[in-house]
């Protein structure tokens, strides 16, 4: 085995949380289980049938410092901002939004029944463009780029895989965002550069990685945090399995934190409470 792969340095399952009104979901990274990974500040997975678990949504809340990204699964989230931005997220869409100096927003339910299913990701931005404009990208399921292998179905929502770029755009960071899907047995392999942080995310079947002495099986929701090197690797079960696999360049900037805005100072942290207080956004 090449002494570039990347091996699974952390495994976790998540925490069961809430947030909004009520929605249940799994906390992947920003838990005690597993801390943020630079630049990716969390993670979270909502998935349920049961309309209590998602119907109170989102109301109403600020943000500033950072970006989220959401890529729904299965089900349909409207939402909408102070600026006058609304639209309607439904399965195999992405929404990756830029909060910059700070806007505020909502993502409520456009159902009151079914399958609510998706991942919503936080990403530091560098102190340079915490104050920018708040800005998206928005891209329907159609407009994502789809790269065939023997053995695997390869959705390129950003990065580049095969030579074939995904439409969202991260260039401060470099990010990679693919979604994986794995024929019985199928092997996915995927360089990386040097020095990002990078990590997969099982989330159907069961399936394999390097690790420091052999393989680590990946059953169940779990993140599998990567360690140094270039290649990942990820190879399916007997059922198959599906998989995200993101990665980032690291700011290496302090980050000032709480709830909704994510800062690099104190002071800046303050302000930003000040600036939402006194209706700046």
């Amino acid at each position: 085995m090449s002494a570039t792969n990347r091996k699974i340095i952390s495994l976790s399952h998540g925490e069961a949380t809430s947030d909004g009104a009520g929605v249940r979901m799994t906390r992947l990274i920003g838990s005690r289980a597993q801390p943020p990974l630079d630049p990716f500040l969390m993670l979270d997975f909502f998935g349920s049938e049961r309309p209590g678990d998602y119907i109170g949504g989102f109301p109403d809340h600020p943000h500033r410092g950072f970006e989220t990204v959401t890529y729904m699964l299965a089900g349909k989230m409207r939402h909408f901002d102070n600026h006058g931005h609304s639209g309607v997220i439904e399965a195999g869409d992405v929404q990756w939004m830029k909060a910059g100096r700070g806007l505020i927003h909502s993502e409520m339910p456009e159902q009151t029944e079914g399958l609510m299913r998706g991942f919503q990701l936080w990403i530091n931005l560098p102190a340079a463009e915490k104050m920018s404009d708040p800005a998206y990208q928005e891209f329907k399921a159609a407009q994502i780029p789809v790269v065939q292998r023997e053995g695997a179905t390869i959705k390129v929502i950003a990065g580049t895989a095969d030579g074939v770029a995904g439409p969202v755009r991260a260039p401060h960071v470099d990010a990679v965002y693919l979604d994986i899907a794995l024929a019985p047995g199928a092997a996915f392999v995927h360089d990386l550069p040097e020095d990002h942080e990078g990590f997969f995310v099982v989330y159907e079947g069961e399936a394999e990685a390097p690790g420091e002495t052999g393989a680590i099986a990946l059953r169940g929701l779990t993140l599998a945090a990567l360690g140094p090197g270039r290649t990942a690797r990820l190879k399916a079960g007997a059922a198959g399995a599906k998989a995200l696999l993101l990665a980032a360049r690291p700011l290496r900037e302090p980050v000032a934190w709480s709830g909704p805005f994510v800062m690099t100072t104190r002071e800046e942290l303050m302000q930003a409470y000040a600036d939402y207080q006194a209706g700046k956004f």
